[in-house]
């Protein structure tokens, strides 16, 4: 068996990063993001790496229909308890699948969605090309191809207000950099990222920035807090210069 790599980090994965103001927040611009794009429910959604659903299960509550693919055991456990919270109609709506994403096409029996998502995923991958040929393939004609990737342009701010100059200079020309969860990460541009889309027969519709802010400071917020947080991020996501200084890209496809 392929060892579970995340078994270890589902509490810091679940319970740390996503439970975060940052975490919070990025669920929020990011659904935002989804749902200005989307066709109505019940549309179908497949969510590659989808770990424990913070992107499903919002979208299961709208009422779509959501396949949640993941290579983790782990992961889709955790999926399991937060779906066991959800009303039956929810629960009914998503389906968990075990296996790898390159898998997706023959692991869903070659059904078509409508979309296909695959949002923190490519950056732990150490070739993207694979992974953006499958989640085409499983998306409709017509059919919107959505990932969410490390910003290749912006990895010299973390180190540089974290006053490691030294890390700083070096990053303006590295490839990625270890991530919050202790794993080494790759980045993407929004340019190499659209082309390699584009050779796969989804053309680049939008893109946007995702942790401006947020992810440059530690957040404790209350729920009013949290929602100008989400407000001011949601804004900055959208605009230029402001999404391109974002640690993460959001970038939608349409096959």
């Amino acid at each position: 068996m392929t060892e579970d790599v995340w078994a270890g980090l589902v509490d810091p994965f679940v319970k740390g990063a996503y439970a975060s103001v940052k975490g919070r927040v990025r669920t929020y611009v990011v659904h935002q993001h989804l749902t200005a794009h989307l066709p109505p429910p019940p549309a179908a959604v497949l969510d590659v790496g989808g770990g424990a659903g913070h992107q499903s299960l919002p979208l299961a509550r709208l009422g779509y229909e959501v396949v949640l693919l993941d290579s983790s055991e782990a992961m889709l456990s955790a999926a399991q308890e937060r779906m066991a919270a959800e009303p039956a109609q929810v629960r009914g709506r998503v389906r968990l699948v075990l296996g790898r994403g390159e898998d997706a096409p023959s692991l869903t029996g070659g059904r078509a969605f409508d979309a296909v998502l695959c949002h923190g995923v490519l950056m732990y991958l150490p070739d993207p090309a694979p992974m953006v040929e499958a989640l085409c393939a499983c998306a409709r004609p017509d059919g919107l191809v959505s990932v969410l990737a490390l910003n290749a342009e912006t990895l010299a701010v973390r180190p540089a207000l974290e006053r490691r100059w030294e890390d700083a200079l070096a990053a303006f020309d590295a490839g990625g950099e270890r991530g919050v969860l202790g794993l080494d990460t790759r980045a993407d541009t929004v340019d190499g990222l659209s082309a390699l889309l584009a050779g796969h027969g989804a053309r680049p519709l939008a893109w946007y920035g995702v942790w401006l802010f947020s992810d440059w400071m530690s957040l404790d917020a209350d729920d009013g807090e949290l929602a100008r947080i989400a407000q001011v991020e949601l804004e900055a996501s959208r605009r230029d210069p402001y999404r391109r200084l974002s640690r993460v890209f959001h970038l939608l496809a349409r096959r």
